[in-house]
């Protein structure tokens, strides 16, 4: 393809000097050609595929080598450009992809809608939405995200939509090959390999992903294995069927948390040896899209999650080591905790072109359908062994059947008003009917839970195009979270949760002003507003015993608002006007939130404390990332800052817990490099140091798995990677 545009370059080119040869009229020089690689952040159109993105918050960046260790998914360096982005660090295994934004929760990205070539790869998307399924980055295309009026085209969250579209088979030959090999620090070692190509009307793309290590800290090595194949057939140019499988699975040793003490004596310090975790997802799925005329597109996909999270674990505070007991002379039993999911969805959406008089008009609108079966297990009595064993000893405390129907529809209409004014109203619907069965504490305690719901969303964009390259963008529009029926009990030890918890309604808003000038700015800058009424969060209680323990409800009504800023300058071009394959730029991704509870109290050994005015948990005020990128030719290398503000792990802003789980997460520093050089066209050596300057920190403390406790970040690590294109 590289071939193909050059030779059509030199082409024009030769013609243009053979006209200025020739020719009497008068003539001018043109500026010569040269082909760049594409960049990393772009503004989706108006209208793409049969998705309307006209007036919306929308991130498109594309992961590139030269500026993220890839090969480990490091998160913060991946969604680097993209302001706002709160990334949870729980180990460097990139096993899991936790963020969040604007307030929401982070952990396995369970506010947000996560989605893989436009379909959903949460485990339960309305019992337990926990994103297991991870996708190595090296397999990515272009990451889209769309925050706001996301809750209208793909469902209602706060945390908004972020797609992973994967890479796809070369076009211009049958066979293509990719591998890419990776070592690093703490024997760490990823190797991967696709294959793609096309033969007449037969495309294929397929990977295959291996990552093992042994972790920064002790007690934390991991096996990680990722499978993908995408087979599509071009009935025409305009119509195709694909057939997509995907698979992953890891096992990973879990170090445990631990206390401020231990973090401060030792971040690597583990006091534990027998605790393991084992998530196994199956994603087989079916796409169909048409251009069924030059009006008319339709797209329909239907796809299946099934698969299983597993962990066996001895659960206790980390003052308390999993030492001999005494009594029983041998180690404490584990705990063993199973989910087994099975759910179904289709998606069908059309896109309709039309013309009202001299209004152009854009109609999108969809139908989908869910459906989800899990079966969760929980606080089984496992062995006193030291091994990933999931066998009881005794029954499980709790044998729960949930099971969710989801039906909605939504339609979205961009109305082109004049030439630069656009306006898009739009409306979904909601209906949810969950179910509940089972027993817990071993059979003492019988559940039952049948209920049934549905409501409307509503929402409106703007975006007017200010220039030929600017825009300014606004739109507001309803989210909704139905409460996580699956977590009417807490798996660990030291949680409790509100039997009656309801579900939560708001809002949010955006206005902005994006574009660039030239190649040498980008930028794109937005003060936004969340209203999220009767929020599920935590709060650390004490018993009659004087021991804490976190205490899951609806706090309060919270309110996010803030800004978010991105802006990338070329200062190579901006003293040289000229374009070349010579450059130094730097970018900075800015996101202040004011996120704070404005109503709420909660009871508290006989006191009545009021909630308002608290920090909403797991919320930094500030999140600014900066980079500086420097490319000469082939070379291309990037100099990346993180600065990240203090936040706090519960609702009631405790300051200060002494098992670890709840506290201040002070703020914290990070330094990291990487690098990419390409040579002898087909090859290419990365490498890069994460946490340059060897900071200790962490990002979050939690009550539960894999903790509980303060789970530290990672040192510094290096690596170093080999890779080939053929």
């Amino acid at each position: 393809m590289k071939n193909g545009i050059f030779f059509l370059v030199l082409l024009i080119s030769l013609t243009v000097n053979a006209q200025h040869a020739t020719d009497t009229l008068p003539s001018r020089t043109l500026d010569s050609v040269i082909i760049l690689s594409p960049p990393p952040v772009r503004i989706l159109p108006e209208v793409q595929s049969v998705y309307i993105y006209s007036g919306k918050k929308i991130n498109d960046i594309v992961p590139d080598a030269s500026g993220a260790n890839l090969a480990g998914n490091v998160a913060r360096m991946v969604f680097a450009r993209i302001p706002g982005i709160n990334s949870w660090e729980m180990d460097g295994a990139g096993t899991q992809v936790n963020i969040g934004t604007r307030g929401t929760d982070a952990h396995r990205s369970i506010e947000m809608n996560m989605r893989q070539n436009g379909y959903n790869t949460n485990s339960d998307m309305f019992g337990y939405p926990e994103n297991h399924y991870s996708v190595p980055m090296q397999a990515i295309r272009e990451i889209q995200y769309v925050r706001g009026s996301a809750a209208l085209q793909f469902g209602s969250q706060f945390g908004g939509m972020m797609n992973y579209q994967l890479k796809e088979g070369d076009s211009t030959r049958p066979l293509s090959i990719e591998s890419e090999q990776t070592m690093g620090s703490n024997n760490f070692f990823n190797s991967y390999n696709a294959v793609g190509g096309t033969v007449g009307k037969f495309s294929y793309y397929a990977y295959y992903d291996d990552r093992h290590g042994d972790g920064w800290r002790p007690n934390a090595a991991f096996n990680y294995h990722a499978y993908y194949a995408n087979l599509t057939w071009h009935f025409t140019p305009k119509t195709k069927l694909s057939f997509q499988f995907s698979r992953m699975d890891y096992r990973q040793q879990i170090a445990g948390g631990q206390d401020d003490a231990q973090f401060k004596q030792d971040a690597r310090f583990s006091n534990r040896t027998r605790n393991f975790f084992n998530p196994e997802i199956n994603i087989p799925a079916l796409l169909f899209t048409s251009e069924l005329s030059p009006s008319t597109r339709i797209s329909v996909t239907a796809h299946y999650l099934g698969g299983q999270r597993n962990s066996v674990q001895f659960i206790n505070t980390p003052n308390v080591a999993d030492t001999i007991n005494a009594a029983l002379r041998t180690y404490n039993p584990r705990q063993v905790d199973r989910d087994y999911y099975s759910g179904f969805t289709t998606e069908a959406r059309i896109m309709h072109f039309y013309r009202l008089g001299r209004v152009e008009g854009s109609l999108a609108g969809g139908l989908r359908y869910f459906t989800e079966k899990t079966r969760r297990k929980q606080k089984g009595v496992g062995t006193i062994g030291s091994d990933f064993d999931l066998s009881l000893t005794k029954p499980y405390g709790i044998d729960l059947h949930l099971h969710t129907d989801n039906y909605s529809a939504f339609v979205e209409n961009l109305f082109r008003l004049t030439p630069r004014l656009s306006v898009t109203p739009g409306f979904r619907i909601e209906g949810i009917k969950s179910s509940l069965e089972g027993v817990i504490n071993n059979a003492s305690f019988p559940v039952s839970y049948k209920g049934s719901r549905s409501f409307p969303l509503f929402g409106a964009g703007l975006q007017y195009q200010a220039s030929r390259s600017t825009q300014i963008y606004g739109n507001v529009s309803q989210a909704y979270r139905p409460y996580l029926y699956a977590s009417v009990t807490p798996a660990d030890q030291i949680g409790v949760i509100d039997p009656n918890l309801k579900d939560s309604r708001g809002y949010d808003a955006d206005l902005g002003y994006r574009g660039n000038i030239k190649d040498w700015l980008q930028f794109d800058v937005n003060a936004f507003f969340v209203y999220y009424g009767n929020r599920a969060g935590q709060l650390t209680l004490t018993n009659p015993n004087n021991t804490t323990y976190l205490y899951t409800t609806n706090v309060g009504n919270a309110e996010t608002r803030g800004i978010e800023a991105y802006v990338e300058v070329s200062l190579w071009k901006t003293l040289v006007n000229e374009r070349s394959n010579f450059d130094i730029r730097i970018f900075n991704s800015l996101a202040y939130n004011h996120a704070r509870y404005t109503s709420g109290q909660i009871n508290n050994a006989g006191h009545n404390v009021s909630l308002k005015g608290h920090w909403i948990e797991g919320t930094p005020d500030w999140i600014n990332r900066s980079g500086l990128i420097f490319q000469s030719g082939p070379i291309k290398s990037t100099l990346q800052y993180s600065y990240v503000g203090k936040g706090f792990s519960d609702a009631n802003n405790t300051v200060f817990n002494p098992t670890g789980a709840t506290g201040i997460v002070p703020s914290y520093h990070v330094w990291d490099w990487s690098a990419d050089w390409s040579f002898l066209k087909h090859y290419h050596v990365s490498a890069g140091v994460n946490n340059l300057a060897d900071a200790r920190y962490f990002t979050r403390r939690i009550n539960m798995y894999p903790g509980p406790g303060i789970l530290p970040a990672d040192g510094r690590t290096f690596y170093v990677s080999f890779g080939l294109k053929l």
